[in-house]
């Protein structure tokens, strides 16, 4: 009897199984149904910049010599390379000796005329005084002649003539010694002022030029690039070296606009160093929009809009030297 009862009693577990089956596929989908309309917050990821310098030369020429290694750290005014310019020294060479000869002809105009002229000069006067005595004598013992009748008019009109040339001679003779003993004329040294200063401005000019073929870093940094090597020909304002400032580090993400919400100047972000394995604090410090290029394009007007893209830029607030360019920071959202 009991044997008949248990026979048309089929037992619950197949039952249970399926329903448990069932439970988990329903749990199952709708799991997967919750991630789909939740989706987890996608990280930044952005990576570490710095500030990098373009040292260039200002002037065209061979270089000579690349005196810094990549790597190597450098201070703000340390030479890095040199610029060999053998035309440049020649018109320093040139310039100086303009300079030379513009300073000799100041020298002339402000020293006056030599002693010997001088003593010319005044023997030239003094003969023409003297001529000139003689020709007053002469010319009061002819009037005198003239007037008693003992003499013709034409020998009297004679010394006359003589008297007149000799005062020309004097005057001529003093106006002759006052020049030399004045010496060159006020506008003269002027003129000859103003060519000293523009051989000197000349010079300046070469020699700085001239002093621009030592390559100075302009800021204090790494070596990070050696852009030229020796015996190649630089263009004036072509970078030779790049030096990169470590001291003013950033971390730079790029967002859509549709993921700044949160993202703010001032705002605190906590982002993972993967090759250093350490986590910093960052401060937003800069949001600008990015280029057109960066701009996601709605494929249809009525179905969307165009997302812009912008890049933020935060710094760390610890100072951590084994941060380098090029390093990836991840911020969990």
């Amino acid at each position: 009897m009991s044997d008949s009862n248990q026979d048309k009693n089929p037992s619950a577990l197949p039952l249970l199984a399926g329903g448990a089956v069932f439970l988990g596929i329903a749990v199952f989908l709708g799991w997967g149904a919750w991630e789909a309309t939740h989706p987890a917050p996608v990280p930044l990821q952005g990576m570490v910049d710095a500030r990098t310098v373009a040292v260039s030369a200002k002037i065209p020429g061979r270089l000579s010599r690349v005196m810094v290694r990549e790597g190597d750290t450098v201070r703000a005014g340390d030479a890095v390379a040199e610029i060999a310019i053998p035309e440049l020294e020649a018109k320093l060479a040139q310039v100086k000796a303009q300079e030379a000869a513009a300073k000799a002809k100041e020298e002339l105009a402000m020293t006056g005329s030599r002693v010997q002229e001088k003593e010319a000069a005044r023997a030239d006067w003094e003969r023409a005084r003297a001529g000139l005595t003689l020709a007053e004598k002469s010319y009061a013992r002819v009037s005198a002649l003239y007037k008693e009748g003992l003499i013709a008019a034409q020998r009297h009109d004679e010394v006359k003539a003589q008297l007149t040339a000799a005062r020309k001679l004097v005057e001529a003779a003093a106006a002759k010694l006052s020049a030399v003993e004045e010496g060159a004329r006020s506008e003269d040294k002027a003129a000859a002022k103003a060519l000293v200063a523009q051989a000197a401005g000349g010079v300046s000019e070469v020699s700085s030029l001239a002093g621009e073929s030592t390559v100075k870093s302009p800021v204090a940094g790494e070596v990070t690039r050696i852009v030229m090597e020796e015996g190649e020909i630089a263009p004036a304002g072509f970078p030779l070296v790049l030096v990169t400032d470590l001291s003013d580090r950033w971390v730079v993400f790029n967002v859509r606009e549709t993921e700044l919400p949160g993202i703010e100047m001032g705002t605190k972000l906590t982002g993972w160093l993967p090759a250093l394995d350490k986590r910093v604090t960052l401060k937003v410090t800069w949001i600008n929009p990015r280029g057109e290029y960066a701009t996601w394009r709605a494929t249809r007007q009525s179905s969307g809009y165009d997302v812009r893209t912008f890049e933020v830029r935060a710094r760390a607030e610890e100072d951590l030297p084994a941060m380098r360019p090029g390093m990836t920071v991840v911020v969990e959202r």
